[in-house]
């Protein structure tokens, strides 16, 4: 397997910059405990000071690449160039619908390479569903890709349906999906809640995995959801907050959550698009680093709101689903060996950043990508490439095993 260089950081260009992934040599193993790659605002030692610098060096605007061992700028020697264009438009080659219960059916579709090297996508939301340009990340001449809508999202029905809709359920679906088309094991790649789902069924099915893209890290804790939904982002986005903050009668305000879930689930279809387009276009508004008219213009569909709003407000109240706050960082062991790579915008009001850097921390062997000048849409120019690029580098290493 080829080496991806063990630097702790590098300026790729004034926007970007690659924390890789930490070598676990016995050495390195005595030296960088789990607990020991805690950051904080105290002086680090070590190789951990040395990612500190690069941070810093970054944050002031300064062009210089960090020190390089004479094992990491060797290692950097062996890499190609990846591409990181996107791969243009193609249509699928099959697709169909699977029924995975008695109230629920997916719509799921296959495009690229059907003798390729099988991947998943697992979209955001959850209620957001799949669109075509989701193919365009994957090389179609090397990778056989999957797309299907999560249940009650996109295609899938009954639309905008809450009953039987847990992370668990959508786990079973995933495999059930796998095995209907007879993957034996495929690459994984989500992004915001699609990261969280993308941990969660590789956490629960490792053997099947051959490799995580990961992108806007969503672990579903409690400081996450309340960050978006109960005040923080409007630090950020005020004008974007009001709106959503008004639906919401002031004795209500204490939980937006609880306010919401309590009108989307209203028996007056007039009143759950109303919360739903407000809900929705909270999120849509603060999705991009600069506003992108295109997207926030589907907080004006009241089919798609309905679906995003609901589904995501139900799983965010249910917190998930998981068993606890730290769930997904918990059980990190289960898949440490997958080579993953991480793609984070350092803007991202969505899906903070910090999330991002607590599972960099509890997973050192991930590479984490930071791009500096993008927020949380994967369709951002500099979140589009090295997403691209993940993809690449993961083909790149499957041709050489």
């Amino acid at each position: 397997m080829i080496g991806l260089g063990t630097s702790l950081g590098k300026a790729l260009s004034p926007d970007s910059y690659f924390l890789p992934s930490l070598p676990l040599t016995p050495t390195t193993i005595s030296t960088f405990s789990l607990s020991s790659l805690s950051f904080s605002s105290n002086n680090l030692t070590g190789k951990r000071n040395s990612r500190n610098s690069v941070l810093r060096r970054q944050s002031a605007g300064f062009e210089s690449e960090p020190e390089l061992t004479s094992d990491s700028m060797e290692s950097d020697k062996e890499l190609p160039e990846f591409n990181r264009n996107l791969y243009p438009n193609i249509e699928p080659y099959s697709s169909g619908f699977l029924k995975v219960s008695d109230i629920h059916t997916i719509y799921w579709e296959q495009s690229g390479n059907p003798d390729g090297h099988p991947v998943v996508f697992l979209h955001g939301g959850p209620g957001g569903g799949t669109s075509p340009s989701n193919r365009k990340f994957f090389d179609p001449e090397f990778y056989r890709i999957i797309l299907f809508d999560q249940r009650g999202a996109g295609q899938s029905t009954p639309h905008a349906c809450l009953v039987e809709n847990t992370t668990w359920d959508l786990i079973s679906d995933i495999e059930k999906l796998r095995e209907h088309l007879e993957i034996p094991e495929w690459q994984v790649f989500g992004g915001s809640w699609g990261s969280t789902l993308a941990l969660a069924y590789s956490q629960s099915h490792p053997d099947k995995v051959t490799g995580i893209v990961l992108r806007g890290i969503f672990l579903l804790r409690k400081k996450e959801i309340d960050w978006f939904y109960e005040g923080g982002a409007a630090v950020i986005y005020p004008d974007a907050w009001e709106p959503f903050r008004d639906l919401i009668p002031e004795n209500e305000r204490g939980c937006f959550l609880d306010a919401y879930k309590k009108r989307l689930n209203s028996d007056d279809q007039e009143i759950q698009y109303a919360a739903a387009r407000a809900w929705t276009m909270w999120e849509m508004m603060t999705a991009h680093l600069l506003p992108n008219n295109e997207n926030i213009k589907r907080g004006e569909d009241d089919k798609f709101s309905l679906a995003f709003a609901r589904i995501e407000n139900h799983y965010f109240v249910n917190k998930g689903f998981f068993p606890s706050d730290g769930f997904l960082l918990d059980n990190i062991d289960k898949i440490r060996h997958i080579k993953t790579m991480i793609v984070q915008g350092r803007y991202d009001m969505c899906c903070p950043m910090m999330s991002a850097w607590d599972l960099h921390k509890a997973w050192p062997e991930a590479d984490l990508k930071v791009v500096q000048d993008a927020g949380h849409s994967a369709n951002e120019p500099g979140i589009a490439a090295e997403l691209v690029a993940a993809n690449e580098k993961l083909k790149h290493m499957k041709k050489g095993q």
